[in-house]
């Protein structure tokens, strides 16, 4: 399903708040001047609001991309998109894109 391309600005959230960054923006390809973020690139979570073990499982600490674009890559890895799946580590909960750019969608 085609979507809006995720970028280094996007903001991206876990399920507790969190804010998570790409720990490698991908330089090739950029949108509205900002890079991509391709799917072998991992995130680090800052903030999470989930309490550590004893009183939950988290915080959420980095995550994974499972899901990306199935037609458009860069240096021969797949870019992200804004219904990309993730997985956050280690309390497996999603990440969720909230606000991303909207002129450059891909499938």
């Amino acid at each position: 399903m085609p979507g809006p391309l995720l970028h280094v600005g996007a903001t991206v959230l876990c399920a507790h708040a969190g804010q998570a960054q790409p720990t490698a923006p991908n330089p090739r390809v950029s949108v509205l001047g900002q890079p991509t973020v391709t799917l072998s690139t991992p995130y680090v979570v800052a903030g999470c609001t989930l309490p550590p073990p004893t009183a939950g499982n988290g915080p959420c600490v980095t995550a994974t991309w499972v899901t990306a674009a199935t037609r458009v890559t860069s240096s021969g890895q797949p870019l992200l998109l804004m219904d990309s799946q993730a997985v956050c580590a280690p309390t497996g909960t999603p990440l969720t894109p909230t606000v991303v750019q909207s002129r450059v969608t891909a499938t």
